[in-house]
């Protein structure tokens, strides 16, 4: 990248600058940093612009509707089934419906791609410390838009009313159940009556469709505003500091650039949906509740919920003629709960911890010299991994010939101790490249010469640090192990325009 295309820009002087009330200088000159990790977010919007097009196409065709019918397609195996309308309309899309396969499964390939984007994004954030001062209303809106996400994508997959979405629908049942006291009443309004009820799907329409993504955009947007307002973070390096961005001028490089990334996502997207094949409700049949489906998964994004509920062992408790179902009350309710309350306030829990709520950062940390921060992020990543893991214990028990038993104990096990041992192991890993990279920085590089002394005795020779990765602390060097004086390169800094 030339020197013409880069550009620092100002941060805002002020005292609290969290809101945009006032925003300084020319948009299209606005700098954006070129690193990848920042485009993690914007594969998340795109996808979302997919989910938007595609469902506004699938509307035009499906019916939410729970009457019984009769299937009179072309698809033999289901011909003179009854099924709800809702199941029907899903097999006219995509069976008769020119297209209507594809955009079927460019609507599920994008929304497995948003949530994971966001969930990349949001790790990405994490590990940096993006979320400091003064992005801390940013974090607590990236997160929300985590959390209607997936309910998003659940409401979505429960739609077409097949026997692998209504095992989903049941579990969801049961978990409104454990709810004390009011879980019976929960339960009741959200399917109608009693299980399955005849209204689950014409409320979840509206949800799907009006009420959630209303709330996904407005969220987006004022996320963008924020951003755009309190400028992006960038990794420390020659001419950055805490007071100017550098990087590609709004227009017109990374509008190529993020022009180029959005036409990527839709093809990729598009090329995934006509090569792959997601959720083939046909083989699945339509729903009936005396029926589950074998070896039924849910999608990925609700996959640890899915291996909480078999982990916990069967409790319960009476209490006064009531009884409190703790083997899903706990797992369901509590424990997503009490996750998401922990990131919700993780920002401003650690910021009083270290000191540094109030001074603004602008600047990225490298995770290995944030070693407790890193190691918690390894620490709840492993602890989500397992419980992904756990919903698919049968298929795994199937797959390896092993017992479901002892792997459902091994995984229990392994909920409590593999997140412990991973933060210990993270945190002495960063301590440890930490240390490493401050000798090699001032030793040098060994050039692989050997070099002989006046004593007699040898040496390997070394030259000055000449590759830095993003963030990467850079000093000048002083004398090398020869003797010689090292003189280190200094890059050239980006002019500021």
């Amino acid at each position: 990248m030339s020197r013409a295309g880069h550009r620092a820009e100002r941060l805002v002087d002020a005292a609290d600058a969290r809101l945009p009330v006032v925003e300084g200088g020319s948009l299209l000159r606005k700098a954006f940093p070129e690193h990848w990790s920042f485009f993690l977010g914007e594969i998340a919007l795109y996808s979302l612009l997919v989910l938007v097009l595609t469902g506004v196409w699938l509307t035009f065709f499906f019916q939410p509707e729970m009457r019984e019918v009769v299937y009179t397609g072309p698809y033999t195996p289901l011909r003179g089934v009854r099924m709800s309308a809702a199941f029907d309309s899903t097999l006219h899309i995509s069976f008769d419906v020119r297209g209507g396969l594809l955009m079927r499964q460019t609507h599920h390939w994008a929304a497995l791609v948003f949530v994971g984007a966001i969930g990349l994004h949001m790790l990405r954030i994490f590990f940096t410390g993006a979320f400091r001062r003064p992005r801390e209303l940013n974090w607590v809106i990236g997160l929300t838009l985590f959390v209607i996400s997936l309910a998003e994508g659940f409401a979505g997959y429960s739609l077409p009313d097949d026997l692998l979405s209504g095992t989903g629908l049941r579990i969801a049942h049961g978990i409104m159940l454990s709810i004390p006291v009011v879980g019976t009443y929960v339960a009741f309004f959200a399917f109608g009556g009693q299980f399955p009820g005849h209204d689950i799907i014409t409320r979840l329409y509206p949800a799907h469709i009006l009420l959630l993504p209303g709330v996904l955009v407005a969220l987006v947007t004022v996320h963008l505003i924020l951003v755009f307002h309190l400028k992006h973070t960038q990794w420390r390096g020659p001419g950055r500091t805490q007071r100017n961005v550098i990087g590609k001028p709004l227009f017109p490089q990374f509008t190529a650039t993020s022009t180029g990334l959005a036409l990527t996502v839709f093809g990729v997207t598009v090329l995934l949906s006509g090569l792959a094949q997601v959720n083939p409700v046909w083989t699945y049949g339509p729903y009936r509740p005396d029926l589950v489906s074998t070896g039924s998964q849910p999608d990925w994004y609700v996959g640890f919920l899915e291996g909480a509920l078999r982990l916990v062992p069967p409790w319960e408790t009476n209490i006064a003629g009531h009884t409190l179902m703790w083997n899903v009350l706990l797992p369901a309710v509590v424990l997503p709960g009490l996750l998401f309350a922990a990131l919700y306030a993780y920002p401003f829990v650690e910021q009083r911890l270290t000191g540094e709520w109030h001074r603004e950062q602008h600047l990225c940390d490298r995770p290995r010299e944030r070693p407790v921060r890193t190691g918690l992020g390894v620490a709840g990543t492993v602890f989500y991994a397992v419980l992904l893991l756990a919903g698919g214990n049968d298929i795994i028990a199937l797959t390896f010939r092993v017992s479901l038993d002892a792997l459902t104990w091994v995984l229990r096990v392994a909920l409590v101790v593999a997140p412990v041992l991973a933060f210990l192991v993270t945190r002495w890993l960063c301590r440890a490249l930490t240390r490493a990279e401050g000798e090699r920085l001032a030793a040098g590089v060994p050039t692989g010469e050997i070099r002989q002394n006046v004593a007699g005795g040898y040496e390997d020779d070394h030259e000055p640090v000449q590759s830095f990765r993003p963030g990467a602390p850079r000093r000048p060097l002083t004398v090398a192990r020869t003797g010689t004086p090292a003189r280190p390169r200094r890059e050239p800094e980006r002019p500021a325009r």
